[in-house]
């Protein structure tokens, strides 16, 4: 392979390049620097969004469009780095049917031409897989970005059941398959990068990551991300996951309070409030967290092994509690349930509505 200005050619022979699509906001000129290095490689489309910039910004856009291989479009207001995202995946779809995907690109030059083009080959040796640009978070790494990552890290692995080291990279070689699912996703902000991942999960696209340097300027001054605001977008991803469970649980509770009262009888409670509420919980995570589409006879008979599982192993921590410990039986009742909540959520999620399984 020939080398140009230290980015090495690609091979065409592996298959066709990817589109580039960059949502931009209040870019820097540093922005005309990185896509004229990427317009060394012959990627087909340089795809760029201009996400309600201020006219300060618009000669930046005005000389990128100029450019061969670049396509600026526009939203007349600042809509989002995931609406930016979604313009730019309906533009492709509608107008661009060949490429083997698309690879997005951060506008604040955190990512160094070589690791796209790195990138860019993984996504062309593996089709059909979304692919990751991993940063190492080695160096001189803004703290907010380091603890942030690191906290999205370990709670999408709880949760959805899959290790991603970067979460919350921007560099994706995204499969063409996935980008009209990817318009129906809700998100608009930076939240929609992280439900995209949830989504290839869900439908048991691969997930590849590749190491790519970490590229920060002092204090960050490029990034429009606000780590309060954004974080809590991010993170009601999450609580989507788990708002049915909480909701079965406290009517659970009410149910097992009620029965408590009138029959002064645990296991029968207990069994009148898993009645109940599996019924709820059964049909919310099937159809609105899991989206589910598995055999229905085999979830149920998996889904009721369970609650009859978690039901004998619940009153046992309860009788435990009140006969040996002298604990109130509703206070055990709550913290029983709080043991098992989170052992039910991991095994819904992993043995019975199954990620394989769903759109």
């Amino acid at each position: 392979m020939q080398e140009t200005d230290g980015v090495k050619a690609i091979d065409m022979a592996s298959g066709p390049l990817p589109v580039i699509i960059i949502p931009a906001y209040q870019p820097s000129k540093n922005l005309i620097e990185l896509v004229d290095h990427l317009l060394i490689t012959p990627y087909p489309l340089i795809l760029i969004v201009n996400d309600g910039s201020s006219k300060d910004c618009a000669p930046i856009f005005e000389t990128l469009s100029q450019r061969e291989r670049v396509t600026v479009i526009s939203h007349a207001v600042n809509l989002g780095k995931g609406q930016a995202l979604k313009t730019a995946f309906n533009y492709v779809l509608l107008n661009k049917p060949l490429p083997a995907g698309v690879l997005t690109v951060d506008a604040d030059g955190q990512h160094l031409p070589e690791d796209i083009l790195h990138v860019a080959r993984d996504m062309m040796e593996h089709p059909g897989s979304l692919c990751l640009g991993a940063r190492e978070f080695e160096g001189r790494v803004p703290l907010r970005s380091r603890l942030g990552n690191a906290m999205t890290r370990h709670v999408f692995r709880f949760f959805v059941g899959k290790a991603v080291s970067d979460t919350q990279s921007g560099l994706r070689g995204i499969p063409l398959a996935l980008l009209g699912r990817l318009l129906r996703l809700q998100g608009t902000g930076y939240e929609f990068e992280l439900e995209m991942l949830v989504l290839a999960c869900k439908t048991g696209i691969d997930i590849r990551e590749v190491k790519i340097k970490t590229v920060y300027e002092k204090g960050n001054p490029s990034s429009h991300f606000n780590p309060v605001l954004d974080s809590m977008k991010i993170y009601f991803v999450f609580i989507r996951f788990i708002s049915a469970s909480l909701a079965s649980f406290f009517i659970d509770t009410a149910v097992f309070s009620i029965s408590l009262f009138f029959t002064g009888h645990i296991l029968f409670s207990m069994v009148m409030g898993r009645i109940i509420s599996g019924t709820f919980n059964f049909l919310t995570v099937k159809m609105v967290v899991f989206q589910s589409r598995g055999n229905p006879f085999l979830e149920t008979a998996k889904y009721i092994s369970l609650v009859i599982t978690l039901m004998f192993i619940s009153y046992g921590l309860i009788k435990s509690l009140v006969v040996l410990c002298g604990v109130n039986p509703y206070l055990a009742k709550i913290a029983a349930e709080t043991t098992l909540f989170f052992a039910s959520f991991s095994i819904q999620r992993s043995l019975i509505f199954q990620s394989g399984q769903t759109t």
